[in-house]
């Protein structure tokens, strides 16, 4: 175990991955109208296509046990970064909707197979009185990701095709897997084995269960709703392509500092006061996004709304990893977070497109932020054991 120096060179190599990671998952959204156009998709098809991602990652993240356990947690990320690479390629050559549905679904999976492996590592590398600027800095990965993609897709569709993109970010990612092959650093142990029973014990559990569904109340109020922005300012605020992802991608330029913010606030105030603040505020602003849009005030609430989602997944994965004991970390941040992910990164996308179709995307996003801001309740079903007064484990 590390001293209390955060070790930098494998926790930016590992951001460096996770970020890839994360582009990889989000970077349809930008494309959304042109899919549309091109494969004659209304809203809920486009949205639905999240969905498959995240059918893909939830399988990912409960396998990612079985890889660790068999190899070790930094053979998992490898695997994963070269997966996720080959199938961006693949998805980029497939010619049918079939055919693109299987590849979001081996992207998904790919992807899944990291975060497990990759939380375990940092949590093993860093003293846990360092965990939540340790964790803040690995979620600048998906700030960077979000900021990124729709201004790199934007760049990028001046020149090639969409396709094209994809298979660029495609080989980017199987170049740093195998450089992460060659000289990263942690991640020697194995996880624990995914038996049945282990699975079960922890099922019994209801602060996981609680936690599962905070994971979707807080991977949906950002994951899910920025996949969707894009789509939203062109049909609903009337936008042109081009300035809804400057918009999007620009409104997550106040996340890098939010994400350090919230390890300080995580490690200073405890992972539940944390939790609670980042879900109601982030809640709060999808409200506000949902009763009062316009071509003035939606831009104004999406910056907010962008900046408040990323304070939630420092304090989470801090929750997850304080669940259960070290050994099992890998199977409860995979367990989490795969029925989280699912319904709020699949789940959300696609309930906001069918609800847009029927009303509109201003109903879609007041009914996530009503649903949102119900979620800290979930906070008070069970306990984690040896609690002080804040509600976070004892170290």
């Amino acid at each position: 175990m590390a001293g209390l120096r955060l070790p930098l060179f494998p926790l930016v190599f590992l951001t460096g991955i996770f970020y890839l990671n994360f582009v990889s998952r989000i970077i349809l959204g930008p494309f959304l109208p042109v899919i549309e156009r091109e494969l004659g998709l209304g809203h809920g098809g486009a949205g639905s296509l999240f969905l498959f991602i995240q059918i893909g990652y939830a399988v990912g993240l409960l396998g990612s046990g079985v890889v660790s356990w068999r190899f070790s947690h930094r053979h998992t990320i490898v695997v994963s970064t070269v997966a996720v690479g080959l199938a961006m390629v693949g998805l980029s050559l497939a010619a049918s909707l079939g055919a693109m549905r299987c590849w979001l679904v081996l992207i998904g999976t790919g992807a899944g197979l990291y975060l497990p492996a990759g939380v375990a590592t940092i949590t093993h590398l860093v003293h846990d009185g360092q965990w939540g600027k340790a964790l803040a800095l690995h979620e600048l990965a998906p700030s960077l990701a979000f900021v990124t993609a729709p201004l790199l897709a934007e760049a990028l569709l001046a020149t090639i095709p969409w396709r094209g993109v994809l298979t660029l970010v495609g080989g980017a990612a199987v170049l740093l897997g195998g450089c992460f092959a060659l000289s990263g650093q942690g991640g020697s142990r194995q996880g624990e084995a995914p038996r049945l029973r282990t699975i079960a014990g922890l099922l019994r559990k209801p602060s996981v269960w609680a936690m599962m569904f905070i994971f979707a109340a807080g991977v949906g109020s950002s994951l899910g709703l920025y996949n969707m922005l894009p789509l939203f300012l062109v049909s609903e605020i009337g936008m042109t392509l081009r300035a809804a992802n400057s918009i999007t991608g620009l409104s997550r330029v106040a996340c890098l500092g939010v994400a350090f913010f919230s390890g300080w606030l995580t490690d200073r105030m405890g992972y539940r006061h944390a939790l609670t603040f980042a879900l109601t505020t982030t809640a709060s602003l999808n409200l506000c996004l949902g009763l009062l849009s316009g071509p003035t005030l939606t831009p104004v609430f999406v910056f907010l709304q962008g900046a408040a989602a990323v304070m939630f997944f420092p304090a989470a994965f801090a929750a997850v990893s304080r669940l259960v004991p070290v050994q099992m970390r890998n199977l409860g941040v995979a367990l989490t977070t795969a029925v989280g992910v699912f319904l709020g990164g699949g789940g959300v996308p696609a309930l906001v497109g069918y609800l847009a179709e029927v009303a509109s995307f201003s109903i879609a996003f007041t009914v996530v932020g009503a649903l949102a801001l119900l979620s800290p309740l979930l906070l008070r079903v069970g306990s984690t054991p040896g609690t002080t007064h804040d509600g976070d484990q004892k170290r």
